[in-house]
This record gives structure tokens, sequence and C-alpha cells, in this order.
């Protein structure tokens, strides 16, 4: 007994002494490399130009020490000074580490220079405007690389593939396939796997069957793929059985299932397999917490996000952001205090993505004034930020405050979307402004090329109705290039009641039946202006019919925001 308690200490000790050995390696051939570079950037040039005498081998590997440690402009600095010893692979890194840091224009500039492009050079530019989610440049340098006759890999069709996805170049994904099949790559699980979900985004179940079935050697990705595809078409029968004849499945499989259901609307059974997972990632608890949210389900959110974290599960950024917004669903101040509280200990840096939530859950909670110090706090504010700001101003009734935002957002340069006009329409709405709302609904299409959508027509004809321009309201729904929803006759009713306006209460509430025949606001808001006009016998038909019908009275909220 005691020789093996010796011999596991000895053992413990050799562990150790390896371990320390190890590490003291590490630091050393660490300080070396950089000593190395350092020295190797310090030596005396006696080439024209001061250009150094460098190998192209040990040029590469002192660009590669520089890039490893995120000294991008040493790199830079290095590749510049040496011309004469640049080769393909010094291009290529340079290139890459450009496209790693969003410096598109820098890599293009490189990529134009270059004397020799082999098919590496093609696929660091196509991923680098997959990067930025440029489909068109992407396309353009695809159909150059064709015509300069260096042929494509997997990874140039795949990256093709995933960067047309939910584009209006989406049509070329047959004839991507086409050539695919062409040059035999179809074969391969990579570019299988990506026609498998080009077509489910197309919808056509038929061909990303075909996808999958000539791939040659299928792994967990192509079956991923398939699962996902079905999902995505609604066939939600077909991606469970294939889940359930998988060869192997790993936690993206299933992850892939539990999202697929919640997709489909069928929130109960994403629960039903998540908690059949016998391991469960931070990515996996989130698309759960996130599909709770995204069906209103904000208590179950919540509850969830505990049980996350009594599993010792780090939540990531995007847990966070949907918690945040399950407190903002069910306005719960201090449940997002609480995790808020929790953001800032987890130590996750702060970034765009967590602290809009945090923005949009103040807001929604009431808080103005720590939803614009969160806002203020945010270091690179991206289109979101705003108009979360611009929004929970809007919604709290602070129409001003939310145009002065959008003025300060054009004024720093970033451009609105659908969503900024309808915060910013609902804000001249809150403020009675109705000049200032037709000036905004103008510019959509005449300054942004934005075409004004069923919510933005909402907000007009709420501004009119509230002012009392009637004539104005009822002109612009009669011009709208669509059929108006119970929304927007919603909002018509809404602002008759206002200005006691039966005739035209009467016809808002006739086309709100034609189009959802129960719905209780087309009476009840009717009785209360035929009260008002002392119109009583109407009153009391109108409640027996409502009576009848099992008809209850709407609870007080907006048309609009």
């Amino acid at each position: 007994m005691m020789w093996q308690v010796q011999k596991c200490v000895v053992s413990n000790f050799q562990m150790y002494f390896l371990r320390t050995i190890k590490q003291r390696e590490f630091i050393f051939n660490k300080r070396r490399n950089a000593e190395m570079c350092q020295l190797l950037s310090r030596t005396t040039c006696f080439c024209p130009r001061n250009m150094c005498t460098v190998t192209s081998a040990k040029l590469n590997y002192m660009i590669d020490a520089h890039i490893q440690d995120n000294n991008i402009n040493q790199a830079r600095e290095l590749f510049d000074d040496n011309p004469s010893s640049r080769n393909l692979v010094s291009w290529n890194m340079m290139m890459t580490c450009h496209v790693k840091h969003y410096q598109i224009e820098h890599a293009h500039k490189l990529f134009d220079q270059m004397p020799l492009k082999d098919t590496v050079s093609w696929n660091i530019m196509l991923s680098g405007f997959s990067r930025i989610t440029d489909s068109d440049g992407l396309y353009r340098h695809f159909l150059q690389m064709g015509r300069s006759g260096v042929a494509p890999d997997d990874y140039t069709i795949s990256t093709l593939l995933r960067t047309v996805i939910s584009t209006k170049l989406d049509v070329l994904v047959p004839q991507v396939h086409a050539l695919a099949l062409h040059l035999a790559l179809n074969l391969s699980v990579f570019v299988g796997s990506s026609l498998i979900r080009a077509y489910a985004s197309l919808r056509e179940e038929e061909a990303f069957k075909r996808a999958f079935d000539d791939i040659l050697v299928k792994d967990v990705t192509s079956w991923n793929a398939l699962v996902s595809g079905y999902m995505e078409v609604g066939s939600m029968d077909d991606a469970q059985t294939n889940f359930d004849v998988m060869p192997q499945r790993n936690i993206i499989s299933w992850t892939t299932l539990v999202n697929g259901y919640i997709r489909n609307k069928k929130i109960n059974k994403a629960r039903s397999v998540f908690n059949k997972m016998s391991e469960r990632n931070v990515v996996s608890w989130t698309v759960m917490i996130s599909g709770y949210v995204q069906n209103k389900r904000f208590m179950d959110a919540l509850k969830l996000f505990l049980l996350m974290f009594k599993s010792g599960t780090r939540p990531n950024h995007f847990t966070f952001s949907s918690v945040l917004d399950a407190c903002a669903g069910c306005s719960s101040l201090l449940m997002g205090m609480q995790v808020h509280l929790c953001v800032i200990k987890s130590g996750i840096p702060d970034d765009v993505i967590s602290l809009t939530s945090l923005v949009d859950m103040y807001a929604k909670c009431g808080d103005t004034d720590a939803a614009f110090l969160v806002f203020e706090s945010i270091p690179k504010k991206n289109l979101v930020s705003w108009n979360s700001i611009i929004g929970g101003f809007a919604s709290n009734g602070l129409g001003n405050r939310a145009l002065e935002k959008f003025d300060r957002m054009k004024r720093v340069g970033v451009k609105p979307d659908e969503v900024t006009f309808v915060n910013v329409l609902s804000a001249c709405v809150h403020a009675g402004l109705v000049e200032e709302g037709e000036k905004h609904f103008t510019s959509m299409l005449s300054k942004y090329g934005i075409e004004a959508e069923m919510e933005h027509y909402t907000c007009m004809v709420d501004l009119y109705g509230r002012a009392g321009q009637f004539d104005e309201a009822v002109k612009l729904i009669e011009n709208m290039p669509f059929e108006p929803d119970v929304v927007l006759w919603g909002a018509l009713l809404a602002a008759c009641g206002l200005h006691s306006n039966l005739e035209l209460a009467e016809y808002a509430a006739e086309r709100i039946r034609k189009l959802e025949r129960n719905h209780p606001v087309s009476y009840s808001i009717l009785s209360k202006i035929q009260g008002e006009k002392g119109i009583w016998s109407s009153v009391n038909e109108l409640r027996d019919l409502m009576n009848v019908k099992h008809i209850r009275k709407q609870k007080a909220s907006s048309w609009v925001l």
C-alpha cells in the first residue's frame, strides 16, 4: 500500500515536472519568436530603396508572428517593405488578415495588385464579400475567377451558395448546382450540405433531397442540414423521421431539431425535445429561451434562464439579449435590473447586442432615463441601437425627444430603415406633429427609397385621425397600394371615438367586421360614440349582440405602439 502511494506521488510529481517544462518551453519559444521578429525587422538593409534581404519563408514567418499577436499594422509594414521577398503565400496571408478584420477595401487593393492568383486567393476575396454580405461583389468576382481560368473548389461553391441565400441572386442556386455537378464537387459533404441549405431556403424539397442523396460519404453535418431543410419547408414529420434514423447525432443535431420546431411554432414539442437532450451547451439553452420569447411566453423564458444558471452553463451575450427581451416583454423592470447585474458580473465585454437589448428593456419597462444612459454608453452605435432609443422614446409618449434622436442619427451618417420610420411616425403621432409626420412619410421614398408598408400607413391614419383630419385619413386609405388590415381600420375607429365621428366610425367598424367578424373593438368603440350621441337604442342593440356572440370588451391598448 505504501509502495502504491509512493508511486502515485512520484507519478504526480513527474506530471507536474513535465507540465512545468512544457510551459517554460512554450514561454521560451514565444519570447524567441518575438525577439527574432524584432531582430529581423531591425536588420540593416543594403538593397536599393532600403528593401530587406530576407527570404520568402522568413518574411512569411515574421508576418504570421505579427498576425498571431494581432499586430496588423506591423505585419503590413513588413509586407510593404519587402516586395522582392513576397511570394503567393505572403499575399494570401496578408489578404486573409485584412478580411478577418473586416478591412475588405485593403484586401481588395492587395488582390488587384497580386502578380499571380491561385484558387486560395480568389476564395479569400470571395469570403471577404461574403463576410460583409455583398452578394453582388461576390458574384462579379466569381465570374472574373472563371474568366481568368482558375477553377473553383468546394470552398468556392459553398461560399457562393451561402452568400446568395435570401438575396435577389438566389435564382443562381440551380446554376451553381449545375456547375458543381460538372466539376463533381456535389459529391463532397461541404458542397452537398450547402446545396441542401440553399434549396431549403428556396423551399424546393425535392431538390435538396437529391442534393443529399448525391453526397458520396454522408456525415453528421449533412444529416443535420437535411433535418434543418425539412424544418425550413415545414415538413416536421420528415425532419423527425430522418433525425430518428441518423447514424450518429451530436449536440448540433438536437439543437437543430429544437430550433426547427420553434420556427414552426411548435414550442411545446421543442421543449419536449430539449428535455431529452443528454447534454446541452450555451447555444442549446439560448435557442430554447429565444423560442419562448418569440412565442411571447416570457415567464417561461425567464424560468428556463434560471435553470440554465443552476446547470452551470455560462450565458453569452446572445443569451442575455434574449433574456432581456423576455424582461421587456413582461415589463419586469426588477428582473431586468437583476439580469443587467448578471451581465456586468459575467465579465462579458460590452457589445452592441447586449447594450441594445438593455436599451430596449429599460424603454419598454418605462425607465427612459436608464435606457438613454445605456444608449450613450454604446461606443459604436448601429442602426438597431438607434431604432431602440427612438422607438423607446416614442412608445413612452416622448415624441419630441424621439425626433431629436432621429435627427442626431442622420447627422452621424446612419441610414434609417423601415423600422426607423415606424418609430419616427409614431413619435409624430404622440407629439401631434402632423406636418412633421407628412414630411417624414414623403421622405421615405423620395430620399431613402423605402416603400411605405402597412405599419407606416397605419401611423399616418392614426396621426390624421387624432388631429381630426378625417378627409386626409380617408384619402390616404383610398390611395394605398394594398388593402387595409384590421389594425389600420382600428386606428381610424379609435380616432373616430376621440372626435365622436359616428358616420365614419360605422364605416370603419363595418370594414373591421368583414376582416374579423367578432373583433370586440368594432362593437365597443361604436357603442361608446352612440352613447355620447344619445342613441341609446343602438347602444343596447350592440350590447345585446355582444352578449349573444360572447364578445368581451377589449382592454385598453394602442393600435400603433
